[in-house]
């Protein structure tokens, strides 16, 4: 064993990330590092143990024959860990783990979590912002809140809310919106040129997206409500995204009718991970600030 002296265990997990999810990017997402600093971390490696474990090519990292043959025992070898990892942890019940996409965290989540460590001090929550779908069984995550139709690489998954949506925009555009049809006189603010939300809700009121009026296009839906904040334009937000600024009056919805969009948030557990207590306290602790959003949410539609 006097081998492992040699190379520390992060770029044996560089190499195994790699190896399996198949792209720089994935396995940074999954370690919670930038793709620049894993490919440094894996020069790192290949140069320590004296030979190249993958080809650079113009399509992405190709595996070389010896990392063909030692990549599934690495697995093997990394996931037997990380059992162990969780059995410690679960006794230990100290540190909490989870995966959020950086929307939600940044805009929901961040703005309630100090009520979970005032109620539970003696745990340590660690957010780990990510796009990127993590594999909750090969990593140090206990837990993920996933946006999809379903909850994809979860053993235990817990339906939390489904996903609205409902125009908004700042208050001076909103005093020239009276009534549905006035929405195409004003600019829509797109993501990546996506109008996402906008068929469902236009439907209601026989409308289709062919009439509305290009707007500015930005990368992620934050910067989107920022610019709506701003007034460049009115964008078809979702509850989580815009609930807390529609309360402090950044922004309004000038028609409090929310369509669904057939997406659904998830609580996501793995097999190791959903034996945890602290995992249990989160996810009971998420669940009763979301239905107190929902409340809130309801008391502003129309009856």
């Amino acid at each position: 064993m006097h081998n492992l002296n040699s190379i520390p265990l992060s770029a044996l997990r560089a190499i195994e990330a790699i190896a399996r999810t198949g792209t720089l990017a994935r396995a940074a997402g999954e370690l919670g590092v930038t793709a620049g600093a894993l490919s440094q971390r894996l020069a790192k490696a290949e140069a320590t143990l004296g030979r190249a474990l993958f080809f650079r090519t113009s399509s992405g990292l190709k595996q070389t024959e010896i990392c063909e043959e030692i990549a599934p025992r690495l697995t093997r070898a990394i996931s037997d860990l990380s059992e162990v990892v969780s059995d410690i942890r679960a006794v230990d019940n100290n540190v909490l783990t989870v995966s959020v996409a950086p929307i939600f965290a940044s805009r929901w989540l961040i703005w309630r979590i100090r009520k979970f460590n005032q109620q539970n001090p003696t745990i340590s929550v660690r957010v780990l912002p990510t796009p990127e779908v993590v594999d909750l069984d090969r990593s140090e995550v206990d837990a993920g809140i996933r946006v999809s139709e379903d909850p994809v690489m979860g053993i235990g998954a817990t339906k939390l809310l489904d996903q609205r949506v409902f125009p908004v925009c700042s208050p001076e555009i909103a005093q020239h919106i009276k009534n549905p049809a006035d929405l195409i006189k004003i600019p829509v603010i797109r993501e990546n040129e996506k109008l996402y939300g906008w068929d469902a809700w236009l439907s209601k009121h026989d409308m289709s997206t062919s009439a509305l009026k290009t707007g500015p296009t930005y990368a992620d839906a934050s910067l989107c409500l920022d610019a709506a904040m701003t007034g460049q334009g009115i964008f078809m937000a979702w509850e989580t995204l815009a609930c807390d600024a529609l309360e402090r009056g950044q922004i309004v919805s000038p028609f409090n009718q929310r369509s669904q969009t057939g997406a659904i948030y998830w609580f996501v557990t793995g097999d190791n991970s959903s034996r945890k207590p602290c995992v249990k306290l989160f996810k009971s602790w998420l669940q009763q600030e979301l239905q107190c959003s929902i409340r809130h949410w309801q008391s502003a539609e129309p009856r």
